[in-house]
C-alpha cells in the first residue's frame, strides 16, 4: 500500500505490480485475487456476491453493468467505461477509479473507505446513501447534473470537480472539503452544512443559494405585479 495526501486527507491506496492475467469476470460468487483483467468488452456484466482483492481492471467497456453485494479491496480501475452502471449494497476499500466513464451511474448504499475517483465522468450520476467510513476523494471529476442524496461524506475531499447543476440533498457533509471547486452553479447549498470552503468561495456559494431561492428584488417588483 502507498499513501496519497490531498488537502487534509491522506488515503491508503493499493500498490499493484506484476499481476497475472485473470480469468474472465463472471456472475458467480467468485473471488478474484492478485489479478489483472484487461481488454475485454462484454455487452453485459452482472456480478452478485463477488470478491475482488488486489487487482487491476483496465480498459473494461460494457453496455450494461450491474454489481450487487460485491466486496473490493485493493482494486484499481483504469480507462473503464461502465455503461448503465447500477451498483448496490457493496463495500469498496483501498480502491481507485482513474480516467473512467461512469456517466449516468446509479450508486446505491455503498460503503467507501480509502477510495479515490480521479478524472472520472460521473455526470448525470445518482449517488444515494453512500457512506464514507474512511477517506474518500474525488479529483478532477465531472459531476454535471449529478444528484447526491442522503450521503454521508464526512471528511470527504472534492477538488477541481465540475459541479454544474450538481444537486445535494439532505445528508452529512461535516468537514467535506470543497475548496478548489466552482460552487456557483450547484444546487442544494443549504444541505452543505459544516462543509469546508475558502473565503473567496463565499460569493460563489451565495450566488448558488440566491439562484435557488429565486428572490424578488424591489427594483423588479413592478414587473412581477404586471
Amino acid at each position: 500500500m502507498r499513501t496519497h495526501t490531498l488537502g487534509r486527507l491522506t488515503l491508503t491506496l493499493p500498490t499493484l505490480d506484476d499481476l497475472p492475467p485473470a480469468v474472465p469476470l463472471t456472475t458467480d460468487k467468485d473471488t478474484h485475487l492478485d489479478f489483472h483483467y484487461t481488454g475485454s468488452a462484454p455487452r453485459t456484466l452482472h456480478l452478485d456476491g463477488a470478491r475482488l482483492i488486489s487487482g487491476r481492471i483496465t480498459g473494461l467497456a460494457t453496455h450494461h453493468t450491474q454489481l450487487h453485494n460485491t466486496r473490493l479491496d485493493g482494486v484499481e480501475f483504469t480507462d473503464c467505461d461502465l455503461g448503465s452502471l447500477h451498483w448496490t449494497d457493496s463495500t469498496l476499500t483501498h480502491t481507485v477509479f482513474r480516467d473512467c466513464t461512469l456517466t449516468g451511474a446509479r450508486l446505491d448504499r455503498l460503503t467507501l473507505d480509502n477510495v479515490l475517483f480521479e478524472n472520472c465522468a460521473l455526470d448525470y450520476a445518482t449517488l444515494h446513501h453512500l457512506r464514507a467510513t474512511g477517506p474518500l476523494a474525488l479529483v478532477k471529476c465531472d459531476l454535471t447534473e449529478a444528484a447526491v442524496h442522503h450521503c454521508d461524506f464526512t471528511n470527504a475531499h472534492l477538488e477541481a470537480c465540475g459541479l454544474h447543476h450538481t444537486t445535494f440533498t439532505a445528508g452529512t457533509y461535516h468537514h467535506t472539503d470543497l475548496r478548489g471547486n466552482d460552487l456557483s452553479t450547484l444546487r442544494g447549498a443549504m444541505a452543505l452544512k459544516a462543509a469546508i470552503i475558502d473565503r473567496p468561495q463565499h460569493p460563489e456559494l451565495t450566488h448558488a443559494l440566491t439562484t435557488e431561492l429565486n428572490p424578488t428584488f424591489p427594483d423588479t417588483l413592478d414587473d412581477y405585479e404586471r
